[in-house]
């Protein structure tokens, strides 16, 4: 029998969540489905057919994962009387105090019961952050915004991740006097001590390390769970080493704070159960002043199972707490099933507890265990065989030894230590392995990342960290500032060990897996899950198994989602900005742009690279992993803001550029060992069976000293007798040029997202183009694309195809005829890319 029962029950109502989301379910239908299954596992029950009562309880199970998710469905949003981009006295109480992102300062309003509205005031310089605490009411005038997502295949749900906290708008106030605090209070008073507490908390870490940035933030992380401050190249080393779990509060935190005040209760002679239910509550405190972030609730629900077994005398089970745990956060909500960090923490201890802990057991633990009381010979003969084996070994080398150095007791002693060690170090790489292959599919789907020496680093850091919990807690707690120092010193130390072993960690991104292969994967992890304690024979059939699905996935063979013999323009939605993606008939590739930031000609100071976060993922999804050329059409920031990320991640062998190249990014090409070539009008070449003609930046253009709109690389891609214009950004003067020898195309990219400073009527008459793709970000404040550009296009009868309206925009052709798919016409499912066009 499989000594987890209840693992089963768990991956039924999962898999009933999974069968909600393919596929349309009537409530009236699951219930009697659900009714049936239990009145059949009823009758079994009683004429004794064990199996099949198992299996109608394991269907009814999934009938109830499917009522579950069908019975969450999200209903429709609450309305706000503005219109997009309208300034608005909002006017509620502060749910979530502010946090300090450089120039800005974010906080949370409740404008009525599960509505919630995300503010951004900004911060002039020299300008004191509005003083907010939970609790207050507060006014404030801004402009407000609905969130939108980028509508790329595969692309990350904001609009849904924030609706799940109950955000439906954003706003933004220009300077902090538009903030102004109001007579009266609100929200709950738990809530508020728990934020008080939370802020006391990190406020003391900020006295701690006055003036340094580095220490304030990373503790605040690490202890409390204020990620806010963070600078993305401070966490870059510990992302490539696959070590960066143990910044982020989870349910480690939770475990090793437990753990230390439950040795702190003992050593106070507090009974076992007094002391659970301690170390409990505090868990739950904890976890609730952090944030309350899923992982931390997870794990302090997790204990306090843990803490009910205890109290009936019931031997606790790990899998059967994970189990109990899943099925609880899904009854709850469903969609959980869908996040990130649950599929990490799910997993993570599936490996943990059901391949890690019963290979240590059947191999090393028993060895790591007989070395206690080594010196006693009697405890010989109470061990295993070869635990048994090992002593008597140690020990006659213990005997040599003393021969020529120390007493015999002190070389037991010390060979007793070394191989405690040597376990303590084998156990922990093992365990780092089997968690890292365990966790393989989800960290590429999500993070395109493989590390090779995380394996080591774990051993290494990870501790290292762990121990540095307790040490900040007491510092916080008791404001010893050598405590604090002492917890800085190890954060220090974790940190130059996670950037050596980063030295030798390849930059290795990874597309995704086709479906066929992410899915023997998932089967074959829950196989050997199941068959490790009970069929001997089968689980090295398993484990084999498992490992060659592994190295296929990191290796990742599998040919990137072409249309053979078609040449294809995607237009990738990437707000404000330009990235589009040309596949030749031959399936060569080529890059142009990679989106970015701008408001008002200055660019905005963020962590969010567009290239590393939309246009990557979007590549990885349908499995490229090297781009043949990336190109940039000129140097605005709307346009290159990410394309150092693209460079690193898909090493291109070219990289073109127009005139007034960004020197950065020319060096860094040439870094990675990419071909520079900045073009300029006239220039015919052959790419992979398409043809490129370059129109302009033209023979005698001179650039300004800074970079401007008419640097740009134009393009004509032709296959047969269709053929596409990227246009860049030039602006008027350039198209009146390039209007007098310019033949017709099929689709034009529209200059300048559509401004009113480009796309002259004659230079679309020369054009005369059946498709206008538009890249502008929805309601973006530049208004494009300009009213007086669609009349333009509207007079032709141009098609026009937008995406801050319908997302990612597609556009192939087989020399004679055309195809059109965008994200919102398909109505298809994330993976709608890897299904053919029809015709």
């Amino acid at each position: 029998m499989f000594p987890a029962p209840l693992l089963p029950a768990a991956l039924a109502l999962i898999a009933g969540v999974l069968l909600a989301r393919l596929a349309d379910f009537a409530v009236w239908e699951v219930t009697a489905a659900l009714s049936a299954f239990l009145i059949l596992a009823a009758v079994c029950w009683r004429i004794g057919a064990t199996r099949l009562r198992t299996a109608s309880l394991l269907l009814a199970m999934t009938c109830c994962g499917i009522w579950t998710a069908v019975a969450h469905k999200p209903g429709e949003p609450p309305v706000l009387n503005a219109k997009n981009g309208e300034n608005v006295l909002l006017a509620g109480c502060v749910v979530e105090p502010p946090s300090v992102f450089g120039d800005r300062e974010r906080f949370t309003l409740e404008l009525a019961t599960n509505a919630r509205i995300q503010i951004s005031v900004g911060l002039d310089e020299g300008e004191a952050p509005p003083k907010l605490a939970y609790g207050q009411q507060v006014e404030v005038e801004a402009r407000i915004r609905e969130p939108h997502n980028f509508q790329n295949p595969g692309g990350f749900d904001l609009v849904a991740w924030l609706a799940r906290t109950n955000i439906y708008w954003r706003a933004t106030a220009r300077h902090a006097r538009a903030v102004k605090v109001v007579p009266g209070s609100c929200g709950h008073l738990v809530q508020g001590v728990l934020f008080s507490i939370r802020t006391a908390s990190i406020d003391r870490i900020d006295r701690f390390y006055p003036g340094d940035s580095y220490n304030s933030a990373m503790m605040s992380a690490i202890l409390i769970g204020d990620s806010s401050r963070l600078e993305k190249a401070w966490t870059d080393d510990y992302r490539r080493t696959s070590t960066f779990h143990a910044l982020v509060i989870s349910g480690l935190h939770i475990s090793v704070l437990a753990a230390v005040l439950l040795f702190l209760l003992r050593v106070c002679m507090i009974p076992a159960i007094p002391s659970l239910v301690m170390a409990v509550g505090a868990a739950w405190i904890y976890a609730l002043v952090s944030g309350g972030s899923p992982p931390v609730i997870r794990a302090a629900a997790g204990f306090s199972l843990y803490l009910l077994a205890r109290i009936f005398f019931r031997r606790g089970r790990l899998l059967n707490f994970l189990a109990l745990v899943a099925i609880g956060c899904l009854l709850v909500d469903p969609a959980e099933l869908y996040d990130a960090s649950f599929q990490l923490s799910f997993l993570c201890v599936l490996a943990l507890a059901g391949l890690a802990i019963p290979f240590l057991d059947r191999t090393s633990s028993p060895l790591a265990r007989g070395m206690r009381r080594l010196e006693d010979r009697d405890f010989d003969v109470r061990v295993e065989p070869r635990v048994a084996q090992l002593r008597v070994e140690l020990s006659l080398l213990a005997r040599t030894l003393s021969l020529f150095a120390l007493p015999e007791k002190a070389w037991i002693r010390l060979l007793a230590l070394i191989a405690r060690v040597g376990f303590f170090v084998y156990e922990t790489a093992v365990v780092s392995a089997i968690i890292q292959t365990a966790l393989l599919l989800t960290m590429i789907l999500y993070f395109h990342r493989l590390s090779l020496t995380g394996v080591i680093a774990n051993v290494v850091v990870a501790p290292l960290l762990t121990a540095m919990v307790p040490v900040g807690f007491a510092a916080i707690f008791t404001g010893f500032s050598w405590l604090a120092a002492v917890a800085s010193w190890m954060l220090k130390v974790s940190a130059i060990f996670a950037a050596w072993f980063a030295r030798f960690e390849p930059d290795w991104r990874i597309a995704d897996p086709p479906f066929w292969a992410a899915a023997l994967f998932s089967v074959l992890i829950v196989a050997t899950v199941f068959l490790i304690p009970t069929m001997r024979r089968m689980r090295w059939i398993a484990i084999a198994g498992l490992i060659a699905a592994s190295i296929l996935i990191a290796l990742a063979p599998f040919p990137a989602s072409k249309a053979q013999g078609r040449l294809e323009l995607n237009a990738i939605d990437v707000g404000q900005g330009d990235s589009l993606f040309v596949v030749s008939p031959a399936g060569k590739t080529l890059l142009v742009d990679g989106g970015g930031f701008l408001t008002y000609g200055k660019a905005v100071a963020t962590s969010f690279d567009i290239g590393e976060s939309v246009v990557s993922p979007y590549l990885w999804r349908r499995g490229f992993r090297r781009v043949d050329v990336i190109a940039t059409s000129h140097s605005h920031a709307d346009h290159i803001g990410g394309i150092a990320a693209l460079l690193r991640n898909f090493r291109p062998r070219e990289f073109w550029t127009g005139a007034n190249p960004d020197v950065a990014l020319v060096s860094l090409a040439r870094e990675l060992g990419c071909k520079v070539v900045e073009w300029k009008a006239p220039a015919q070449l052959d790419f992979g069976g398409a043809r490129i003609d370059i129109l302009a930046p033209l023979p005698d253009y001179a650039g300004l000293d800074q970079p401007n709109n008419d640097d740009s690389l134009v393009m004509r891609v032709s296959y047969g007798a269709k053929s596409f214009l990227l246009s860049g950004d030039v602006e008027q003067n350039i198209e009146r040029q390039l209007a007098l020898n310019l033949a017709p195309a099929a689709a034009l990219k529209l200059g300048h997202h559509g401004s009113k400073t480009s796309s002259t009527a004659e230079f679309l008459d020369a054009l005369h183009p059946g498709i206008a793709i538009v890249s502008a970000g929805f309601g973006n404040q530049f208004r494009h694309p300009h009213p007086s550009v669609i009349e333009r296009l509207e007079e032709r009868h141009i098609a026009i195809l937008r995406t801050d309206q319908m997302g990612l925009i597609s556009v192939q052709t087989d020399g004679r005829r055309l195809w059109m798919e965008t994200a919102k016409w398909s109505g298809r499912d994330a993976a709608w890319w890897t299904r053919p066009f029809s015709d």
